[in-house]
């Protein structure tokens, strides 16, 4: 494990204090981000010869030696060149990262493992969380094969087939009736009464460090050189914190070239970064919402630390409609073949509307996340064409698809 020198507590406010260990930070009550600073050098970067998916970078992980006894295999997941896609954009170089390949089809797979590793380790039974969906997926499917005891707290109005999927894998789902904030809320409080291991995004510490590897991945998949731009949709926010600190780590191992732009994609229905970057008021309590459930986040845990990377790395935030959403979960499929759900497809739809605002060049190495699988939410795939009814006759095929012998 490489020496820890700075446990910081980030609030949404800006405000910030030193910690003595994780336990202490994870533990703190309220929304809070939790950062770790470690003391960096080459040598903490992987050899070709270490590992695979995200235990590769065990070095840059608070990890102690030792097996790892989490069952499910995690990261590793593909960068694909798409260049059908990138044609449609004017992109040269685009790349798709898809962390729809995990094993609850979203990236939300890397921090359970790093949590639930850290908790079987230390004999934890029960472990919580609240989610508006795909959290709770993982944790649900990541305890049962880990043996412990999911208590998952999701907002009313939840997608009923991740509630399945949640069910079926022997969590306890209790639904909140005042929403996702209170939901998040309940769940830490309830983790530190009963003494659960508390999974919680951005708060745990570990949830944060174990996305960083994705932006480890790009760089050794792109040939250990740093993409211009990276594009990731944005709820509670520690996926683009972890981002920024995953290539801010590489740089201060020793990798070589200058650390990405990152934009950050909100839904136009519920944006509430977009709103602060902008100094424009928030919604009011209650108000908005979106298709992009993996997204629909009123009160951002990583705010402050969201706003600072985003500024950091000379990147913004972009809010589009849900119905750029959707358009671009359809052109995901039709040029790509990777299948999105909304949340998922907010990245290209954010860049779909940066290119449009010129604020990304067409021969830049641009990777955008894809963080869910469309597979979850059916309902949401558009497809304008529609079967065709025939009859069991050669010739009629020849007609209907306008074949020739």
């Amino acid at each position: 494990m490489p020496q820890i020198e700075e446990i910081r507590i980030i609030a949404p406010d800006d405000s910030s204090e030193s910690a003595p260990g994780i336990d202490d930070a994870a533990g703190r009550p309220g929304s809070h981000h939790v950062e770790i600073i470690y003391r960096y050098a080459p040598d903490l970067l992987p050899t070709d010869a270490e590992g695979s998916g995200i235990w590769r970078y065990r070095r840059l992980l608070p990890l102690e030696p030792g097996e790892i006894r989490y069952p499910l295999a995690v990261g590793g997941t593909p960068l694909m060149t798409a260049g059908r896609l990138g044609d449609a954009l004017g992109l040269s170089h685009l790349y798709l990262k898809d962390e729809a390949r995990g094993p609850s089809a979203s990236n939300k797979d890397r921090a359970t493992a790093l949590v639930l590793e850290t908790g079987i380790r230390r004999g934890q039974k029960v472990v919580t969380c609240a989610s508006t969906g795909n959290v709770a997926s993982s944790l649900a499917i990541g305890a049962a094969a880990a043996g412990l005891k999911a208590v998952i707290f999701v907002p009313r109005g939840t997608s009923p087939l991740k509630l399945q999927l949640m069910l079926a894998a022997g969590a306890d789902v209790l639904e909140v009736a005042e929403g996702y904030s209170a939901a998040f809320d309940l769940s830490r409080l309830a983790a530190r009464e009963f003494g659960w291991l508390d999974r919680n995004t951005g708060v745990n510490p570990l949830t944060t460090e174990a996305k960083k590897t994705v932006a480890f991945e790009i760089w050794e998949q792109l040939g250990r050189t740093m993409p211009d731009v990276v594009v990731a949709p944005v709820g509670d926010g520690p996926t683009i914190a972890a981002l920024a600190k995953g290539f801010r780590e590489l740089s201060l191992c020793g990798a070589d070239g200058r650390l990405p732009r990152l934009i950050g994609v909100q839904s136009a229905g519920l944006d509430p970064l977009v709103r602060r970057l902008q100094d424009l008021p928030p919604l009011p309590r209650g108000e908005g919402g979106t298709v992009a459930e993996g997204i629909a986040v009123p009160d951002p845990v990583s705010a402050a630390v969201v706003l600072r990377d985003i500024r950091e790395s000379h990147g913004t935030l972009l809010a589009v409609p849900d119905e750029d959403i959707l358009k671009a979960a359809a052109l995901l499929l039709a040029r790509a073949g990777v299948s999105a759900e909304p949340a998922g497809a907010a990245a290209l739809a954010g860049l779909v509307e940066a290119g449009r605002r010129g604020l990304v060049e067409a021969q830049e190495r641009v990777v955008a996340l894809v963080t869910g699988s469309g597979l979850k939410t059916p309902q949401y795939l558009l497809a304008e064409r529609r079967p065709q009814a025939i009859h069991a006759d050669l010739a009629e095929l020849r007609e209907v698809l306008q074949l020739r012998s």
